[in-house]
């Protein structure tokens, strides 16, 4: 299994710097997990978008979600399409209000709306807690703790296992969801504050914590506000997580 990293900033992009945005290859499928603002670029760098089995979305905050726009135009408006996408309908994994959403992002006017249908082109599956398959790859989904419906997942094969949290505070469907995972992407917005919002984000060391409490075996924090001292998040977590601990950046790639 691969995972690449097309964008990891939080809640709104920087310099250079993409929200957030994953390719994972595994088995011989691609999966796209989360397509925030400008990771679709970098996508078309790696693959063919007409090659993705599946997109997978935690939740529907533009930083997560906001690209989707580019790939709708890319499947409905491609010249010369390599197949015939409204028989072959690329499969969304989303929360169950996600074709109402994408389809308000999309339409440029209300009257637009009115005709605004993403089914003809994506298969929306709702989410709920449970396992999927795309081709060979299983996906755990499990609830997450965020101000709205999110998910995290975990996504194995051939024995390996990378989980990501989506946007999420600590919890204990998270721990369960992680444990023993041979990688965690984490959700590490800021350094540890007090009085900071609840069921926003975790901090660098909530994540080390989690990453402890779930015995995984790599660490690699994303979706680092633009913001926030992305050195002082690292330094936390490596003082609560004994095991290897990255800073996700755009381009990099950890096998798994």
């Amino acid at each position: 299994m691969q995972l690449t990293v097309l964008g990891c900033a939080g809640s709104a992009p920087g310099p250079d710097l993409p929200t957030s945005g994953y390719l994972v290859e595994a088995g011989g499928a691609r999966i796209v997990l989360e397509l925030g603002s400008g990771v679709f670029g970098p996508l078309t760098r790696l693959c063919d978008p007409f090659d993705l089995d599946a997109v997978l979305l935690s939740h529907l905050h533009l930083d997560h979600c906001a690209d989707f726009g580019s790939l709708t135009v890319y499947r409905r408006e491609h010249p010369e399409p390599p197949y015939d996408v409204r028989a072959r309908r690329l499969p969304v994994f989303a929360p169950a209000h996600a074709p109402s959403r994408l389809a308000n992002a999309h339409a440029a006017s209300r009257a637009e709306l009115a005709t605004t249908d993403l089914t003809d082109t994506f298969d929306f599956v709702p989410l709920v807690p449970g396992h999927y398959a795309v081709g060979p790859v299983d996906v755990e989904v499990a609830a997450m703790r965020h101000i709205c419906e999110a998910y995290g997942f975990r996504i194995s094969h051939g024995g390996v296992s990378l989980v990501f949290t989506g946007d999420t505070v600590p919890c204990p469907e998270l721990v369960r969801l992680a444990e023993g995972a041979d990688l965690l992407l984490a959700d590490s917005a800021w350094r540890a504050q007090a009085g900071r919002a609840n069921y926003l984000h975790m901090s660098g060391r909530e994540a080390g914590e989690v990453a402890r409490s779930a015995g995984v075996g790599r660490l690699v924090l994303t979706h680092v506000l633009p913001w926030s001292d992305r050195d002082g998040v690292l330094r936390d977590a490596a003082e609560a997580f004994p095991g290897p601990v990255t800073l996700a950046t755009p381009g990099a790639t950890y096998a798994v």
